[in-house]
C-alpha cells in the first residue's frame, strides 16, 4: 500500500481517509481484462451452441451479465471506501457444463473496519441477486416440459437449490410424476449464478460470506467458519465429491484477516442485511448440484466392493 498515507482521526468509519490513492496502479493491465472478458464471453457462448444461436446468445448474454453485476458490486464499493481494487478478471473455461470459472477481483491492502468489510463483502452477492431472480423467472417461463423417458441418460440432471425448488413451482407449477422441466439457457444461466452466490456465500475463510460473517461476529466468526467448513466436508465425503478441489482450497483460505479497526459496531441496518445474506445462502446453496457422483467415502467403499 505504498501509495497510500492513512490518517486516522477518528474510529468512524466515514472519517478514515485514503490519501493519495491512485488506482492507476490496479487498473493498468485494462487490456488484460477485456481480453479476459471476451474470451468468457466466447467460451460461455459456445456452451451455449447446443440450443442454437439463440440459446448461446441467453445463456453468454445471461450468465456474464451476472457475473459483471456481482463483481462490480464488489468493485463499486470498494472504491466508495478507497480501497485499492482491480476491475474484474473474468475466468474462461472452454468445458463443459459452464464455459466460464466465475471471475475475480483483487483488492489491496486492509479493510478500514468491518462496515466496510461488510458493505464491499454484501454487495456482489446482492447486486447478483437483481439479477438472477429475473433470468430464472424468464427462463422458466420460456422453459419446457418433457417426459423423462423422453430425455434419456445424456440429459444432464441438476439438483435444486430451496430457492430454485419454490421458483419453479411458483412460475411452472407442479409436474406430474414422470415429467420434467427442460430449462431455457436463460434459466440455466440463472441456475448456474445462484449457485456461485451460494457458494461465494459460503461463510468461510476470504469468501463473501466469510467477510460477512467477520463483519458480524467478529471474534466468534471463527469458530462458525469451522461448523461451516466441517459441513462442506461430510458433504464431499458422504454425498458429492465434486466439492473435493472447493475443500481443498478453502483449507488454505480459511484465516481471515482483521481490519484495522474492528471495534466499529455494524449496526441495526447492517446487522439486518447480514440476516439476509445468511438466509440467502440457505436457499440458494445446492448440497449435490448435478444428479450424479458420490461421495468420497462411498466411492472407496465401492471401489473394494465393500
Amino acid at each position: 500500500m505504498e501509495n497510500e498515507r492513512i490518517d486516522y482521526t477518528s474510529t468512524s468509519t466515514d472519517q478514515i481517509k485514503f490519501s493519495n490513492y491512485r488506482p492507476a496502479r490496479y487498473g493498468s493491465r485494462l487490456w488484460l481484462h477485456i481480453l479476459l472478458f471476451v474470451l468468457t464471453c466466447i467460451t460461455t457462448f459456445f456452451m451455449g451452441l447446443s440450443d442454437g444461436l439463440l440459446g448461446a446468445f441467453a445463456y453468454s448474454g445471461g450468465i456474464m451479465t451476472i457475473l459483471l453485476t456481482h463483481e462490480l458490486g464488489h468493485y463499486l464499493m470498494a472504491r466508495k471506501y478507497g480501497v485499492p481494487v482491480t476491475l474484474p478478471y473474468f475466468i474462461p473455461m472452454p468445458l463443459p457444463p459452464f464455459g466460464t470459472m466465475g471471475a475475480v477481483i483483487k483488492m489491496g491492502g486492509r479493510m478500514p473496519d468491518r462496515r466496510a468489510l461488510f458493505d464491499v463483502g454484501v454487495a456482489g452477492p446482492f447486486a447478483g441477486f437483481v439479477m438472477i431472480l429475473p433470468a430464472i423467472v424468464i427462463g422458466l417461463k420460456l422453459s419446457t416440459i418433457q417426459q423423462t423417458a423422453v430425455l434419456g441418460e445424456s440429459a444432464l440432471s441438476l439438483g435444486d437449490s430451496l430457492l430454485f425448488k419454490f421458483l419453479s413451482r411458483i412460475v411452472v407449477g407442479p409436474l406430474p410424476p414422470g415429467q420434467d422441466i427442460v430449462l431455457h439457457p436463460l434459466a440455466f444461466a440463472g441456475w448456474v449464478g445462484l449457485l456461485v452466490t451460494a457458494l461465494n456465500l459460503l461463510p468461510i475463510g476470504q469468501l463473501d460470506g466469510g467477510h460477512i460473517m467477520y463483519a458480524l461476529f467478529w471474534k466468534k466468526s471463527k469458530f462458525i467458519s469451522i461448523l461451516f467448513y466441517a459441513f462442506l466436508l461430510v458433504i464431499c465425503l458422504f454425498f458429492y465429491f465434486g466439492w473435493f478441489l472447493l475443500v481443498v482450497i478453502l483449507a488454505l483460505i480459511r484465516k481471515h484477516p482483521p481490519t484495522m479497526n474492528d471495534t466499529v459496531p455494524l449496526g441495526r441496518r447492517r446487522t439486518i442485511a447480514g440476516i439476509f445474506a445468511i438466509l440467502l445462502f440457505i436457499l440458494a446453496f445446492t448440497p449435490v448440484p448435478f444428479g450424479f457422483g458420490d461421495g468420497l467415502i462411498p466411492m472407496i467403499l465401492k471401489g473394494f466392493h465393500l
